[in-house]
């Protein structure tokens, strides 16, 4: 009887931990639900073959989310499983839906990011606009201004800087109504937003407390001169975009990129071309291995989480920018010996 109620309990018991698994991949030269993951319109574009596959982590047990015991014992003694504690990863204050906004506004920003690094390579003109980076959970702008927004004018004034949409909402008293108008997909339309406190801090009698909030981040979101468009779905998080800047690279340019070979690879990117490190580095070289690559780009600043896990049959080439992982690309096809990682390798 003991044993049997010890057991159940394993089943049931809920535990501060996060588990990290090898995710699904996602060919960026391909399409996701007959929408391409990557379309371009309005330029010329050359056929590609073999896949550029950008990798993914599963999660489980983020915020108002759940771990059993049984499913953390599982993870420490699975080879493709890692096994964290949640509070390394999230604020005590964090909730799902705060996290699924940052994600989805970190997808976003890696994807225009992608565009500009792409015609830098390319040597390409391409524009910048001022727009709605993220928007805070439960925050007065909430519901009304989204990611993505191209911000035309506050209070009247066109937008040239962030500092000018700050100084517009900071500069009047909290309560204030503030009016956006805005760009959202190619549709102009004015959005009020009345501003409020910041909720993270007390009021006090100094003046941060005191400044109006309406809970936006801005950023530059940079665009071709022809449409790019993305389609996948239901994927968030910055660590695409250096397999989404090789699409726009591939398509534009003559000739198949991978030389027909299955390449997967991760790591953010910059509008400038510079590669970032990223999370889940292990899982998704697991990930990647099973789905087929034979060649993975990992993110220098990886090196030291991947010397020593690399999956059999893997070859995994650290680089810094787009423009070493387009050379590391023609270098593999051509039979060219690559730099591996290892662990001094992280600046």
């Amino acid at each position: 009887m003991l044993l049997a109620i010890v057991t159940a309990l394993v089943f049931v018991i809920h535990v501060p931990y996060v588990l990290l698994t090898p995710g699904p991949v996602f060919n960026t030269l391909g399409t996701s639900d007959s929408v391409p993951v990557v379309g371009i319109a309005g330029a010329k574009t050359y056929p590609t073959k073999g896949s550029l596959n950008m990798t993914t982590v599963s999660e489980y047990g983020g915020p108002q989310d759940n771990v059993t015991l049984f499913q953390a014992l599982w993870g420490w003694v699975s080879a493709s499983t890692v096994v964290i504690p949640r509070d390394s990863i999230y604020g005590p204050t964090e909730t799902q839906q705060g996290t699924q906004l940052q994600n989805a506004a970190d997808f976003s920003t890696s994807q225009s990011n992608a565009i500009a690094a792409a015609m830098i390579h390319l040597k390409k003109p391409y524009t910048s606009e001022f727009a709605v980076t993220s928007v805070d959970s439960n925050a007065p702008a909430t519901g009304l201004l989204r990611a993505g927004d191209r911000l035309l004018e506050v209070e009247g004034d066109k937008v040239t800087s962030d500092i000018q949409v700050v100084r517009a909402v900071r500069d009047k008293p909290i309560g204030t109504k503030i009016h956006f108008k805005v760009n959202r997909n190619g549709v102009v339309k004015v959005i009020t937003v009345k501003s409020g406190p910041r909720p993270d801090l007390p009021a006090t009698t100094d003046d941060e407390s005191k400044m109006a909030y309406v809970g936006i981040m801005i950023g530059e979101l940079y665009s071709a001169t022809f449409p790019i468009t993305f389609g996948l779905q239901n994927v968030g998080g910055p660590s695409a975009g250096t397999m989404f800047a090789l699409a726009i690279v591939d398509k534009l340019t003559p000739g198949p990129l991978t030389g027909g070979h299955m390449i997967a690879g991760t790591g953010t990117i910059s509008e400038k071309g510079e590669v970032g490190a990223i999370g889940g580095i292990r899982q998704k070289m697991i990930g990647a291995r099973r789905a087929g690559a034979t060649l993975f780009l990992a993110p220098t600043k990886n090196c030291d989480e991947v010397v020593g896990h690399v999956p059999d049959g893997l070859t995994v080439v650290p680089v810094k920018t787009l423009d070493e992982a387009v050379s590391a690309i023609e270098g593999y096809n051509s039979g060219k010996q690559l730099e591996a990682c290892s662990a001094v390798l992280t600046d």
